[in-house]
């Protein structure tokens, strides 16, 4: 029996089987992007075991958020307390575009014919001033069900601190539908619009994720699969009917993946501060993990714009939800390469994707990429996934070639993306208040071993770590990961108390919990926006206190001569899984290379290449030279030397 993780990318659905023994394998087969679960069973049925469960990473929330492959959001409406119909239009007075008078502010999720004011109230303190009619919301009930609603939204004033109202009119409401969103259950947190903006993201996503579940579960059992958990935007796995209640936790879920696996790498090798930088077909990622911990930020907006790996404020829908705090750029090996207007070579935004792809892919692939950048380069060779794709290098020098010399272009356009993902890597070190310089890089994904020197060397950092399995490695993630699930409360009267409230209700309904781990949003008395703390046991405000002044000198540079004030605090019970085991193959020795081939620095050198199975624990490898695996190329230029490490990592060090 086998545990089989998988996670959707933009190019190749990657799979990483988990064996009784502990002992991991991996493969790729090309995504479907209309069709995400065709590639996935497609993959299943080449696994010749049983297979007792799969994890999953989806991008369907975004996806559909972003209009893409094919999906449409359902209607949905909003019930909000009278005098509050218009909140979700209104919004911040954020500006995407400060100089811009006639920038289109994102369309709301709701046309204004189905948001519903209902005569009801509660105060700021919990005091229920008017109780929901039951027949009014009805009446309303009825009417949306006859304009084609779907789903629904509920988002009462100041539900956070007594849901009572809410969860009455909730009651009425699942007599018409089959979906019913409750803020107080999505996001039990102050700050109406952004509540209610995730209340609705939730609704919307509602039918569609649990479109997409059934769908996949039916899949699941002409292979035989019962059991299946999906990845949630903060790191941990949730079962079937988590992720049906709540889909806005799962907008995130493959990049959180990457993230998890850094963290829980980097206490196998020991090392615990990592940056994780995750390049794949169409993107790149960058996050930071402190003292084996990813930073986690519970604001997000989907379906915005990004700048640089920035989201930009106001261009999209916010959520309120925890997410692994990300950076992403659009750098991937299908990033294509143009020139604009005034003839300026660009990389970017726009990706090949799996179809076509890269020109050198030969699937009709005309625009050159960053992956012909580097086949041109000689930084990764003629054959991909072992040998079982080929790679076209002339298709590849004829596509660079209509923006000038092949070469030259391919060396810009490398140069380039690197400065664009070492932007990203600041954002998730520099402006939180971290040097990357006291920081190890850990490179993954199908080309993030590729850049990674280059990028290290940008940023002034002196280690890397090649994991195993790089170019499968967020789904390895999924395997390292552990069950998780959130609950949280809005101004808690007393900390430890309402600390151990959450608890018990977690426990309660989970019914068995390993450990739980504890967070409050902080902020001084009279600020407007928060930071999220990590809280130790038992729960004292004075520690607090000083954790959070700690954080904000270091995020901020100064910190105040002002109490500070507990907003929301938030628990996650943690679920152990069984992890893989990453053992050596060989010990002692040295392993030849096994060719040599032309490759372009500085200048063009004959570097060795190596084949990453064959090297035994201790081999050193001065570069320049190349390792390469089934699916992954470890470009070491000349400067650095690689190691093969005990836990079948390679560590990267400047000479």
């Amino acid at each position: 029996m086998v545990t089989v993780a998988v996670d959707v990318g933009g190019t190749f659905t990657d799979f990483v089987v988990l064996r009784d023994d502990g002992t991991i394998e991996s493969f790729k087969v090309l995504t479907t992007p209309k069709e995400p679960e065709v590639a996935v069973l497609r993959g299943l049925r080449e696994i010749r075991q049983r297979i007792d469960e799969v994890l999953h990473a989806t991008t369907i929330g975004t996806n559909a958020l972003l209009g893409q492959v094919g999906l449409e959001l359902p209607k949905v409406a909003l019930f909000t307390t009278r005098g509050f119909r218009d909140i979700i239009e209104i919004g911040r007075q954020n500006r995407p575009r400060l100089y811009d008078l006639f920038f289109d502010k994102p369309r709301p999720l709701v046309p204004r014919e189905l948001r519903f004011e209902v005569e009801e109230r509660v105060a700021a303190d919990g005091t229920v001033i008017r109780r929901v009619n039951p027949s009014e919301v009805e009446d309303y009930a009825a009417k949306a069900r006859s304009m084609g609603v779907k789903s629904v939204a509920v988002s009462f004033l100041h539900s956070y601190i007594n849901p009572v109202n809410e969860e009455d009119a909730g009651e009425v409401l699942r007599r018409y539908f089959n979906y019913v969103s409750l803020s107080s259950r999505v996001a039990p947190e102050p700050r109406e619009y952004e509540r209610t903006s995730t209340t609705v993201v939730n609704a919307a996503l509602m039918p569609i994720v649990s479109d997409y579940v059934a769908r996949f579960s039916r899949g699941l059992g002409e292979v035989g699969v019962s059991k299946f958990f999906i990845m949630s935007s903060a790191g941990g796995l949730v079962d079937v009917e988590e992720a049906v209640e709540r889909p806005v936790q799962l907008i995130e879920s493959g990049p959180a993946a990457g993230a998890i696996a850094v963290a829980e790498f980097s206490r196998v090798i020991g090392v615990g501060n990592v940056i994780g930088f995750d390049m794949g077909g169409t993107t790149a990622k960058a996050s930071s993990i402190v003292n084996h911990e990813p930073e986690v930020t519970t604001e997000y907006e989907v379906g915005g714009e990004v700048h640089h790996g920035r989201l930009i404020k106001g261009s999209g829908y916010p959520v309120r939800f925890p997410f692994i705090d990300l950076a992403e750029v659009s750098s991937g090996g299908g990033t294509i390469i143009w020139r604009d207007e005034a003839g300026a070579l660009r990389v970017g935004p726009v990706s090949s994707g799996a179809e076509p792809g890269p020109a050198c892919y030969g699937r009709g692939g005309v625009e050159p990429t960053l992956t012909d950048a580097n086949l041109a380069l000689g930084r990764i060779g003629d054959y991909l996934l072992g040998g079982g794709m080929r790679l076209n290098r002339d298709l590849a020098l004829r596509s660079l070639a209509k923006l000038g010399d092949p070469v030259s272009i391919a060396l810009d356009a490398v140069r380039m993306a690197n400065l664009e993902m070492a932007r990203a890597i600041r954002l998730v070190t520099v402006e939180r208040g971290l040097d990357p310089g006291d920081f190890t890089l850990m490179a993954f994904g199908g080309a993030g071993p590729q850049f990674a020197p280059f990028i290290a060397e940008e940023l002034g950092i002196g280690t890397i770590i090649i994991p195993p399995e790089p170019g499968a490695f967020s789904a390895l993630g999924l395997l390292m990961a552990d069950s998780r699930f959130e609950a949280r409360l809005s101004y808690p009267r007393d900390l430890e108390e309402g600390f151990s409230r959450l608890e018990g209700e977690l426990l309660g309904r989970l019914g068995k919990v390993d450990y739980f781990l504890r967070y409050a949003d902080v902020r001084y008395v009279g600020q407007g926006w928060e930071l999220t703390i990590p809280v130790g046991r038992p729960a004292r405000l004075e520690d607090v206190e000083r954790a959070f002044n700690d954080r904000h000198e270091a995020t901020y540079g100064f910190r105040l001569n002002r109490p500070i004030e507990v907003v929301t605090i938030r628990v996650f019970a943690v679920v152990r899984r069984v992890k893989p085991v990453f053992r050596p193959q060989r010990i002692g020795g040295e392993t030849k290379p096994r060719s040599f081939r032309k490759v372009l620095f500085d200048e063009w050198v004959e570097a060795p290449v190596y084949w990453r199975g064959d090297l035994p624990v201790g081999q050193v490898i001065e570069g320049p030279a190349l390792v390469e695996e089934y699916g992954s190329t470890v470009v070491v230029p000349p400067r650095w030397r690689v190691r093969a490490g005990e836990h079948l990592e390679l560590t990267l060090s400047r000479r």
